[in-house]
């Protein structure tokens, strides 16, 4: 599209209007025509969909560790509340309780006091929802893959030539180009 310089145009406002609101229009056309063709893609939508159920997925082994799994934790001995509440004083505050050897008795005392508290507690409890999701996803997909013999797992193996992972179907490594039949060992 040739531009129109003010010199050509000279002067005229209502031209120049014109020509600046059809340049808009075809610049949000162009805009929205891409954007539409990107998020009615098949893949996008379907990253789309996993990423809702992953967060629910996520949302329900999320509970299923912290009130099912958790709370039994926290009865064994060494444990004595529960495991997000566990935390550790590092610098106590004004109001730090030195007479009874007790300190604070839940995190929010501590913080509202103005301690550094370490909460390993919620950390660990972090930790364990992780491996939850974690394990709970590898025995779907584990699931998926007994019921419809179609892989989900890629399954690796080292190269013995260059030791990076590459697939355990690969008759050629993509890292350093040796075949895995043996050819190279002649």
């Amino acid at each position: 599209m040739p531009r129109i310089r003010l010199e050509d145009i000279q002067h005229n406002s209502e031209e120049l209007l014109t020509h600046s609101g059809e340049a808009a229009r075809k610049g949000v056309s162009w805009f929205w025509h891409g954007f539409t063709d990107w998020v009615l893609q098949d893949n996008i939508i379907e990253v789309a969909v996993g990423l809702i159920l992953a967060a629910a997925f996520t949302t329900v082994v999320t509970s299923f560790v912290s009130d099912i799994l958790l709370p039994p934790l926290s009865l064994l001995p060494f444990i004595n509340r529960n495991m997000e509440e566990k935390f550790a004083v590092l610098r106590s505050g004004p109001n730090y309780n030195h007479t009874m050897a007790i300190g604070y008795n839940t995190q929010k005392q501590a913080v509202d006091d103005g301690a550094v508290v370490l909460a390993y507690g919620a950390f660990l409890n972090k930790m364990f929802n992780f491996v939850g999701v974690g394990l709970s996803l590898y025995l779907l997909a584990s699931l998926y893959e007994f019921f419809s013999k179609d892989t989900v797992i890629k399954y690796q193996v080292k190269c013995p030539y260059c030791r990076k992972r590459i697939s355990q179907k690969a008759k050629r490594c993509v890292n350093c180009t040796s075949w895995l039949d043996g050819r190279e060992d002649k």
